[in-house]
């Protein structure tokens, strides 16, 4: 290679390995929806992460040169990126969810629920935020829903709950990190097999619910996260009924149901057409979270224990 070729020679600042690198990801045709959703942002993530840099760096400064070492750093992660098609979030072992920091790495799903924005407004109107004190978030991975409600509801005690024994060890990683050992709680538990007869006045999910054909057709960052946390079979409903049918079992009387499935929607209103899921919208973007009261749980649990 010609020293007019190497990019750590002919590129010297911020904004020349943001921009290298947006040009880069775009012509290998990555794909982006693990925290950013174009190849730009990737971009300055990638870079400023590397650098040590928060993501509001100022914008005056992308002006500024890199050591060589430094060029040599970035330039290695944006091959990583290509070459392995892993979410970047993997790479650097962190991923944002309601404004926290998390760690994560192929154990786990990277955090992207519009739930982050639930949390934020700490459920409301649906719940009076003094009266939580009991959460459950089932299928809790990075336990990042876990921690944010943990943050949100200050006098709750939090259960994250996950069958992967893995999962888990990150989840405690991540307990530890917030220093909530006091308050998160994690479970090992199919469903709500671990967690004997506590009740809940909050019970968050956002577990597996792409169906099998969609899961083989997604693009490879998304192959490289653990199937178990995506597919959940011909529907993908499979964990989701588990979830519908106990409901009833685990939620205080004044309880609520939140569940994310996604693309799994239209699937769930046709196996129960007799129950009023209400559909949550949100300011920033994101669909498919229902919401459902303990009222409207009991009135319906037949219906849930007969699918």
């Amino acid at each position: 290679m010609s020293t007019s070729s190497q990019p750590s020679l002919t590129l010297t600042t911020i904004r020349d390995y943001i921009r290298w690198a947006a040009s880069r990801f775009t012509q290998a045709g990555l794909f982006f929806g693990h925290g950013t959703t174009n190849a730009l942002d990737e971009a300055a993530a990638l870079v400023l992460h590397t650098l040590h840099l928060p993501y509001d760096f100022p914008s005056g400064y992308f002006a500024a040169t890199l050591t060589m070492d430094e060029r040599q750093r970035v330039l290695a992660l944006i091959e990583r990126r290509i070459a392995e098609r892993k979410p970047l979030a993997y790479l650097i072992h962190e991923a944002s969810f309601a404004g926290l920091s998390f760690y994560v790495d192929e154990r786990v799903l990277v955090p992207r629920s519009p739930i982050a924005e639930l949390i934020e407004n700490r459920f409301a109107p649906w719940i009076e935020p003094d009266r939580v004190h009991d959460v459950l978030d089932l299928c809790t991975g990075s336990a990042c829903i876990a921690i944010a409600c943990a943050y949100a509801f200050p006098e709750a005690r939090v259960d994250a709950a996950d069958i992967s024994s893995d999962a888990l060890e990150v989840a405690r990683i991540n307990i530890e990190k917030h220093h909530l050992e006091d308050r998160v709680i994690a479970v090992e538990s199919d469903v709500y097999s671990g967690l004997g007869d506590r009740r809940y006045d909050l019970i968050v999910s956002n577990p597996p619910y792409v169906n099998l054909d969609e899961w083989h057709g997604l693009a490879p960052e998304y192959h490289a996260e653990p199937r178990l946390g995506l597919e959940a079979g011909e529907d993908g409903l499979d964990c989701v009924r588990r979830i519908l049918r106990d409901a009833h079992r685990h939620l205080k009387t004044d309880g609520v149901l939140v569940v994310e499935v996604g693309s799994s929607a239209e699937a769930l209103e046709e196996v129960y057409p007799e129950v009023p899921f209400y559909w949550l919208e949100f300011e920033r973007g994101g669909d498919g979270v229902f919401l459902l009261t303990a009222e409207q749980i009991d009135r319906h649990k037949e219906i849930f224990q007969r699918s």
